[in-house]
């Protein structure tokens, strides 16, 4: 499995902002010390204006150089936009590494799926998925889902990606809850899926099967996750009731699709971050008996 990370990502704080470096450093720490997973540490990949300018106005990359704050829960930090930067080179690292057939995880920061064309928020500054699903199809890729099963609608994602041929969304959300959208479906490829506060985990999974299954009848033949991990029941942001052996169930539901994909860190504010991705990557790479298919007929 490829981990794509760099330790610069963890050089931009502010005091009391849950977005914070612990997140990746923490995380590090933790896979570095396992050893049921063999991990291969990759970096991020440059990425082009041109890739960043599918999803994004020039104008949102204009603001990310100018020194204040977008709001309250985005701050201006100095080179911001180079770490963003280096997030979505490490979301193309991922699809690359996807369609080479590797299982693969970005644990990078900032995260991206509020981002919208026009406009940083959520803590996000540029949107990862929405970067890397938009060079898929302009590089091969026929039928490009997404999923997202952060406690948060990814709106940035959908804002971006509706009603573009190709691809469909499907994400898993608290809601109501920020960014306060996702209540219902958007368009004809954007499906929300949202979860009331407190719905009891056996509950909350059975909704997560169903958007797995819709997605799977969409047959895509490549997956983008954004894996936020802030549906935890112990997670500070939210209300979610998930356990680290629903996020390992996750990883293991998407192997079992036999498609390629790969998986974004984005939300999750727990302490017990760490363990909760180290029990998704496990289920992901458990066993390894499905070799994915680009035509859901020939292995490759």
């Amino acid at each position: 499995m490829q981990i794509i990370s760099d330790e610069r990502c963890t050089g931009y704080s502010r005091e009391g902002h849950p977005e914070r470096p612990a997140r990746i450093i923490a995380t590090v720490e933790r896979l570095k010390r396992q050893k049921e997973l063999p991990l291969a540490w990759v970096p991020p990949v440059a990425v082009e204006d041109a890739q960043i300018l599918r999803a994004h106005s020039p104008e949102l990359l204009a603001r990310l150089q100018i020194p204040h704050d977008i709001d309250g829960d985005t701050p201006f930090y100095e080179n911001i936009a180079g770490f963003a930067r280096a997030s979505a080179g490490a979301a193309l690292g991922a699809l690359r590494a996807a369609r080479a057939g590797e299982t693969v995880f970005s644990l990078m920061r900032p995260p991206g799926h509020h981002a919208t064309r026009d406009r940083a928020m959520g803590f996000c500054y540029l949107n990862n998925i929405a970067i890397a699903v938009l060079e898929a199809l302009a590089t091969g890729s026929k039928r490009v889902a997404t999923f997202d099963f952060d406690v948060h609608h990814g709106n940035g994602t959908e804002s971006i990606l509706l009603a573009r041929p190709g691809c469909a969304c499907f994400s898993v959300h608290q809601f109501p809850c920020y960014p306060g959208t996702g209540g219902a479906n958007a368009g004809d490829n954007c499906f929300n899926y949202p979860v009331a506060p407190g719905t009891p985990r056996e509950a909350y999974r059975d909704i997560l099967a169903r958007a797995l299954e819709d997605l799977r009848n969409f047959r895509p033949d490549l997956i983008a996750v954004s894996a936020g991990f802030d549906a935890y029941a112990g997670d500070p942001l939210a209300d979610g009731t998930l356990l680290a052996e629903d996020f390992r169930w996750l990883g293991e539901s998407l192997r079992e699709l036999g498609v390629p994909f790969f998986s974004l860190l984005e939300g999750g504010y727990s302490q017990d971050l760490p363990e909760l991705i180290i029990a998704y990557l496990n289920g992901v790479e458990e066993n390894k008996k499905t070799r994915f298919s680009t035509d859901h007929g020939q292995d490759i």
